[in-house]
């Protein structure tokens, strides 16, 4: 069967952002390992985020290092700024780094000085010199936080979301991450933004980022879908969302759960192109890594029939 969607598995950085108790580098590895084995595409396995500040990801270098690549597999790291491209590329000079960058800008003013402290005219300027500066080497990621809400300035004009996935067009970055970074996107506002993106935008691969805080992630993924969307970000277990010491959102911003959105999906034929079986296991992985009990109903249920 022919895959038609391409999701990307976020646990090892948007999961493990949140967590409070660090994860050995060998773990990761494991994890990621895991994650290659069931088949995805795209693994998000690390953040070249400053390590005064995110310790959690100061073993990037060593983790990449570490992974089992398999060909066709892509291994994305995030990069805040200019400093973490430079980063980027001595790892791959070394024969490890990533092949994928995301690069991180908000649609809203205030987010991006709580989370990345700067104005967003200072940050597209830092996307414009890491785009530069990354000059062809890897596949480029825009990044846009808070598409469909901010807890700190409320409602977001689509017509600025628009304009933001233009900037990233225009600096040669064509796959952008659309985030509901604190879960206020509901599925009629998805599938008009995804819609005008289609319509207006015709080359530009958007990438579904859905946080399922107030329970509508996974109808908000099948939205994108239904407006032509195929590309998905969720992690194992819902877990993640933002940085540990970063408090907004009511504090809880999980991801939408692979397990269950592969599980959607299939059912409906709509098809990933992983291996269940190994999904389960890396599933069981990821709590066993956590050690306790995560956010997936597919993990304690089991896959539909429809999807076996």
């Amino acid at each position: 069967m022919e895959r038609t969607v391409v999701i990307c598995e976020c646990f090892a950085r948007d999961g493990l952002q949140h967590e409070t108790a660090a994860v050995p580098s060998g773990t990761k590895i494991e994890l990621i390992n895991a994650f290659t084995a069931a088949g995805f595409e795209r693994i998000e396995a690390t953040s070249y985020s400053n390590p005064v500040r995110i310790p959690s990801f100061a073993d990037a270098s060593a983790v990449l290092a570490g992974i089992t690549r398999r060909k066709g597999s892509h291994y994305k790291a995030t990069c805040p700024n200019r400093r973490a491209v430079e980063r980027a590329i001595a790892d791959g000079d070394a024969g490890y780094g990533a092949d994928e960058l995301s690069l991180l800008v908000s649609a809203t003013q205030s987010h991006t000085q709580r989370n990345l402290g700067t104005t967003r005219d200072q940050q597209w300027q830092n996307i414009a010199d890491m785009v530069k500066l990354s000059n062809g080497r890897f596949r480029l990621i825009g990044v846009l936080s808070m598409a469909f809400g901010c807890p700190f300035e409320g409602r977001v004009d689509e017509t600025g979301v628009l304009a933001d996935i233009g900037r990233f067009a225009a600096l040669g970055v064509t796959h952008v991450s659309v985030c509901d970074t604190t879960g206020h996107a509901t599925p009629s506002h998805v599938k008009r933004i995804f819609r005008r993106i289609a319509d207006e935008m015709p080359d530009i691969i958007p990438i579904a980022h859905f946080h399922d805080s107030r329970g509508s992630g996974i109808a908000n993924c099948v939205a994108a879908f239904d407006a032509g969307c195929r590309w998905f970000d969720s992690a194992f277990g819902g877990v993640g969302g933002h940085p540990a010491q970063i408090q907004y959102g009511q504090g809880y911003t999980g991801n939408v759960a692979t397990e269950d959105l592969v599980n959607l999906f299939e059912a409906e034929g709509i098809h990933t192109g992983l291996d269940l079986t190994r999904l389960s296991h890396a599933s069981q992985l990821c709590e066993k890594v956590l050690g306790r009990q995560l956010q997936s109903r597919v993990a304690r249920a089991g896959f539909g029939h429809l999807a076996a």
